[in-house]
């Protein structure tokens, strides 16, 4: 009897050594277990080990291809190097002279009396302090949160498995955009949720769709990004809101809505401002500030505040007092506010050099983004065209790892605009649009 995971690993093998490089398909399972000489089930699991490492990924109609971003020794590329790595999967926005700012800010809490109390535990619900300057940060022209209602925890990603934690139980269901930030599935499958995705349109998340699987079976919960939608940059109408908050409001759904880009857009209402009693807002300080020092918002419905707090407590979530102090402070003396007009501007500037380099190209965006979603020309696939990028010197994010159902996988790649120093961006974007025009047939091997 043979051992797929000994299977599996002369495989990984062959990927990490470079005799199998990004993009490569691997021959189909049957074909493989009949070459060598082992049952179909075997050459199955082994396939799906690849997977579970990371190695390959699966394109139902297409086969398993090696997946771009695999460390591999040195060898012939799909294409030639092009020069110093410029990652377009990071997607942090820094302004200038932003350290400078945070250190002022901080050199307060360095005084041994105030030290002493910022390295004490923080509790869910923060400092006084804290929730008035937060729910000040968060307000827009038509909702005000109660500074009563918000918790803390590390990041935002927290926020989302506190809100997510408190709302399900293990196997229940979630509903999500088709297209999906990839974090939620990697806390869904930790949690044991089961995320079902949901149709969307140029508007955004089509109530009705929330309302038929619904029918299908009960959600427990929906998670929704309704501003500057990660990776579309897809940002709801009013009206489309009111839609949705009318349907979750008919069937009783509570809502996690993920509002980490928001501060780009600063006139935008949250779905909360038309469905309070059942919306759960996530937001942080980690694309407003940095992500090296940084504190997850939840702003809950007032009945639920001990419920999240109970899952924030438990899940090990909660806000370091440090960095929850540094916040308060950043938030109550305008650093946010100042590195949040720079960044807004410079989100500006960034769209507008993505629009020259891919003129002419099917690339979705909103002017205020830091990111740009890219439909690419025939006949390039994602995994492939990431892995020919890759060999350029250039990471960017497939389509597909941001796809909810597996057998509906884009054509598809997400541009980071934000982390890149300029010159480096435009010559990044300027190669790949070079890459695209010439075609997946002259740039890698055939498999």
């Amino acid at each position: 009897m043979h051992d797929f995971r000994r299977i599996a690993d002369r495989i990984a093998a062959d990927i990490v050594s470079g005799r199998l490089r990004p993009g490569e398909r691997l021959p189909p399972q049957r074909q493989f277990a009949r070459r060598h000489g082992i049952a179909p089930s075997t050459a199955e699991r082994a396939y799906g080990e690849l997977v579970r490492r990371g190695l390959v990924v699966g394109e139902v109609g297409r086969g398993t291809f090696v997946r771009a971003g695999v460390p591999v020794r040195p060898g012939r590329g799909i294409v030639e190097d092009a020069g110093a790595p410029v990652n377009l999967e990071l997607n942090y926005p820094s302004a200038e002279g932003q350290s400078e700012l945070l250190a002022g800010a901080l050199a307060p809490l360095l005084r041994p009396d105030v030290l002493t109390e910022a390295l004490r535990p923080a509790a869910a619900n923060g400092t006084p302090a804290a929730r008035a300057a937060t729910a000040a940060l968060l307000t827009t022209p038509g909702w005000r949160p109660g500074a009563d209602r918000v918790l803390f925890t590390g990041n935002a990603r927290q926020a989302v498995a506190a809100a997510l934690a408190s709302l399900v139980r293990p196997g229940g269901r979630v509903g999500v955009e088709e297209l999906t930030y990839p974090v939620v599935k990697e806390i869904a499958a930790r949690l044991g949720l089961t995320l079902v995705p949901l149709a969307t349109d140029a508007d955004g998340l089509r109530p009705e769709s929330v309302a038929a699987a619904h029918r299908t079976a009960p959600l427990s919960a929906l998670y929704v990004q309704p501003t500057l939608h990660n990776p579309t940059s897809v940002t709801m109408s009013r009206a489309r809101r009111r839609q949705l908050a009318l349907t979750v409001e008919d069937l009783g759904i509570p809502v996690v809505e993920d509002r980490i880009w928001s501060f780009l857009a600063d006139t935008d209402d949250p779905l909360a401002a038309h469905a309070p009693a059942l919306t759960h807002v996530v937001d942080g300080l980690s694309k407003r500030v940095a992500p090296g020092l940084t504190v997850g918002f939840l702003v809950v419905p007032g009945e639920r505040v001990a419920a999240v707090a109970d899952a924030v407590r438990s899940g090990g979530w909660s806000a370091g007092r440090f960095a929850l102090e540094a916040a308060a402070g950043w938030m109550a003396d305008g650093t946010v506010a100042r590195l949040v007009g720079a960044k807004r501007a410079e989100a500006a500037r960034r769209q507008r050099l993505a629009a020259r380099c891919l003129d002419g190209f099917a690339v979705r965006s909103d002017p205020r983004a830091y990111y740009a979603w890219w439909e690419l020309p025939a006949p390039w696939r994602a995994e492939t065209f990431t892995a020919a990028a890759a060999a350029l010197g250039i990471a960017v994010s497939p389509g597909p790892s941001f796809a909810v159902d597996p057998n509906r996988t884009p054509a598809a790649v997400r541009l980071g605009l934000a982390s890149a120093p300029t010159a480096d961006l435009e010559r990044a974007l300027r190669t790949l649009a070079e890459l695209a025009a010439r075609g997946a047939g002259q740039s890698s091997r055939p498999s």
